[in-house]
């Protein structure tokens, strides 16, 4: 069975055009040289806005974290700020391939943001890159006289795996008690190792983009272990947190053929039974990575979402 026929027509032509490639570490290394491949970003294409490469204290031990700044040219007030954390299924992926995405928040809204190039799985496992975000959150949230920004309006986001991450770490900034966070958008995100070992998984998701084979292969390089495991820590896996009071509001969107529909659903349901103002959105016909289609009409409806939520965030 194919769930094809249920895809938004103006999402179908893109699935042609993708191969079903089953991953693995070689074909995981070749990706990666691809995205190596489209650095830097090309800052011409928004003139308003100044991009900027800097290296940030890492977590104890590690590495420094390659950002990405973007800062309006525009003299201004205090202004709110978004750090940002880019999708690939914690094995892949770079702040460069969501440029376009993060300088459209910017420019709709005029904020600061931070991209942040964590470390990646498997070379990585549970928690650098978590600790890495929390290395940019902390080297935002101390330098924000310098970056003219809100202490009181700083808001995390990411899609995919950069949206479990976002979660991940507005847990972590929860718990720690050293950032205060105002806000946490998860596009898509990735949120629950326990999808993978499901007795009967959902039969209309996950057939296109991110699989279930994917999904598996994501969740044993990010924890070094099969998943499903009792013991995963809800700071690798946000859907294991037992409790949920006390964090940001959040949006979180997703399309209905996308594999992370039901852990989305269920973890929106959990925060508004924890009392954290909650909005969710479900797109018909949208499969993950539906976004890549940025002419459609439910990409542009899932972007005006986003920026609205962000606004009414901010405001």
């Amino acid at each position: 069975m194919t769930t094809k026929p249920l895809v938004d027509p103006e999402l179908v032509a893109l699935l042609d055009q993708i191969p079903n490639v089953e991953l693995t570490e070689e074909i995981v290394k070749q990706v990666r040289a691809m995205d190596q491949a489209q650095k830097p970003p090309h800052p011409s294409t928004f003139p308003g806005i100044e991009v900027t490469e800097c290296f940030v204290p890492g977590p104890e031990g590690a590495p420094k974290v390659r950002v990405l700044l973007y800062q309006p040219i525009t003299v201004a007030e205090l202004r709110p700020s978004l750090l940002w954390m880019h999708g690939g299924g914690y094995i892949m992926g770079s702040p460069e391939q969501e440029d376009i995405m993060v300088k459209n928040i910017v420019s709709a809204i005029g904020c600061v943001a931070v991209s942040v190039d964590y470390r990646l799985a498997p070379d990585t496992r549970y928690p650098g890159l978590v600790e890495d975000c929390y290395a940019a959150l902390q080297w935002l949230h101390t330098h924000v006289r310098e970056l003219g920004v809100d202490p009181t309006r700083i808001a995390i986001a990411g899609s995919s795996a950069g949206g479990g991450l976002a979660a991940a770490l507005a847990l972590l900034a929860r718990d720690r008690g050293e950032i205060p966070l105002v806000f946490q958008l998860l596009i898509a995100p990735m949120l629950d190792d326990r999808t993978c070992t499901l007795a009967e998984p959902h039969s209309y998701t996950g057939e296109f983009i991110w699989t279930h084979k994917a999904n598996r292969f994501g969740w044993t390089s990010l924890l070094g272990h099969e998943p499903g495991r009792p013991d995963v820590s809800p700071y690798a896996a946000a859907a294991r947190a037992e409790h949920l009071e006390g964090l940001p509001s959040t949006f979180i969107n997703v399309g209905a053929l996308d594999l992370f529909l039901e852990e989305d659903l269920e973890y929106a349901r959990r925060l508004t039974r924890a009392g954290v103002p909650t909005e969710f959105h479900l797109y018909p016909g949208a499969y993950h990575g539906f976004r890549m289609v940025d002419n459609a009409q439910v990409t542009q409806t899932a972007a005006r979402d986003q920026l609205a939520a962000l606004k009414r965030a901010f405001s």
